[in-house]
């Protein structure tokens, strides 16, 4: 609440309280202040304050329980004025018309074959919840100020060290930048390197949100077919700046980059003068095979940029994810991590870095591992044997989710299909809605992050009866 002037105070008082109880901001049973704490709040007399209380009172919108204080009523007369803020004259860019949100999905789904979920029911939360009351309580007795921007530095020499390990990847403390999710690590290298008009290339199909990101950036986005192998190298047009590609396991078909496309994509980026993102989002779950290398440990001139995040591993809802940059790009991403949002919550960030550091991620890793494994194999299964006639599995060994082409179908029909799908309690993605261009594939993903073993054979089979 605020005055303007000091011309008729006890109505503005009246009049703004009357809006905030009508309109809902203040609801019934709501405790008022004291009249004389918003008497001091609004450097007023007492009986001014209490003056408008009364008139409220007499009118109905306010309840005096002596001993307890003033409260909004319990039956407040709704008189429809007021309520809604003026609609405006400021207009938005037309390029946020454009950006298409994720569509609300039914949270209570029977059979949830979602994507990029992790299982809730396997995250330690009594672990976790230990850590960050630690943590919280340490900053408040230190009286902790704003983070560093490129992160707090344990949990830079942490994931260093556990991306060093368990990936191969080449880095140290200083290379390290925290941020909030693989989608703002995207938003700060896209922010150091591009100018407006810039070309991009991104995977067809691919993951959209970074696309809708660069989109409304000014970035120029080209999309490149993938094939078995990974990225068509040879499709990138000569002219773009930048590469996102997701090499360990291509998101969304599943395949891995082969180590003659990925030798291939490195020279093509240092004979075109172009930076590579490395998404490498879930590359923690591999179940069989020899482990890929990831791009950046095969990178000697240093256009790579190796980006990763906690929300498979952990919870989506932490917002915590990192990239790791050449040097000669430090500063630059130390500098756009400042002036976007300054720095990640420091808090969670000093609690992830103990969690790795006493080995607890590594057993949450095991043990999701070993249930993913599970999961991949089940419905690997399930698909090969009661889908062989209508769909075809795209191998793969890592991750937590399956594609599968559908030859027979187009994709205006495998629409229909996940809506029937759907209407019958069975949640999953068509593989078309993830292609950039015109024709889009063919096909349906199906995600087993959160979805149980024992439920993944009668989701699929009520699956197949709406291919009929």
């Amino acid at each position: 609440m605020s005055l303007v002037g000091r011309r008729d105070v006890t109505g503005q008082i009246y009049g703004q309280l009357r809006e905030a109880i009508v309109s809902g901001v203040l609801r019934p049973g709501d405790r008022l202040p004291p009249s004389r704490e918003l008497a001091a709040r609004l450097a007023v007399s007492r009986t001014t304050v209490t003056v408008a209380y009364d008139r409220l009172a007499g009118e109905g919108f306010l309840s005096t329980r002596v001993g307890a204080g003033t409260f909004v009523s319990d039956h407040v007369p709704r008189t429809g004025v007021g309520g809604a803020p003026p609609a405006g004259v400021l207009r938005a860019l037309p390029i946020w018309e454009r950006v298409v949100m994720p569509r609300r999905r039914d949270a209570t789904v029977r059979y949830d074959f979602r994507l990029g979920r992790p299982d809730p029911t396997l995250f330690p939360f009594e672990q976790w919840r230990s850590l960050v009351t630690r943590q919280l309580t340490l900053a408040s007795s230190a009286g902790a100020g704003y983070g560093e921007p490129a992160g707090h530095e344990g949990l830079r020499e942490a994931i260093a060290r556990h991306v060093g390990a368990s990936r191969a990847v080449r880095a140290t403390a200083a290379d390290v930048v925290v941020t909030n999710g693989i989608q703002q690590a995207v938003d700060l290298i896209a922010r150091t390197l591009l100018s407006p008009g810039d070309r991009v290339a991104v995977e067809d199909p691919g993951y959209p949100p970074p696309r809708a990101q660069l989109t409304t950036l000014g970035a120029r986005l080209e999309g490149v077919p993938v094939d078995d192998e990974g990225i068509v190298v040879e499709a990138i047009p000569p002219d773009v700046r930048l590469v996102i590609v997701t090499p360990s396991h291509q998101f969304p078909l599943g395949v891995a980059m082969s180590l003659r496309r990925r030798v291939a994509l490195l020279r093509w980026a240092e004979d075109h003068d172009a930076a590579i993102v490395e998404d490498d989002y879930d590359s923690e779950f591999r179940f069989g095979g020899r482990p890929i290398e990831p791009l950046q440990s095969l990178d000697t001139t240093g256009r790579v940029l190796y980006t990763g995040s906690f929300s498979k591993t952990m919870l989506p809802s932490l917002r915590l994810g990192f990239l790791v940059t050449p040097p000669s790009l430090r500063r630059a991403l130390h500098a756009a991590k400042y002036v976007t949002d300054w720095a990640t919550p420091t808090p969670l960030q000093a609690a992830m870095a103990e969690f790795i550091d006493r080995g607890w991620f590594a057993r949450h890793l095991r043990r999701m591992r070993s249930t993913y494994r599970r999961r991949h194999e089940v419905l690997s299964a399930i698909l090969t044997e009661d889908f062989a006639d209508v769909a075809k599995a795209v191998p793969s060994a890592a991750g937590m989710h399956i594609s599968a082409h559908l030859p027979d179908k187009s994709p205006a029909e495998v629409k229909v299909i996940v809506r029937r799908a759907v209407a019958a309690g069975v949640d999953l993605y068509a593989l078309g809605s993830f292609g950039l261009r015109h024709p889009r594939p063919a096909g349906i993903v199906l995600g087993y992050g959160t979805i149980s073993t024992d439920d993944i054979p009668d989701g699929l089979r009520l699956l197949r009866t709406c291919f009929d």
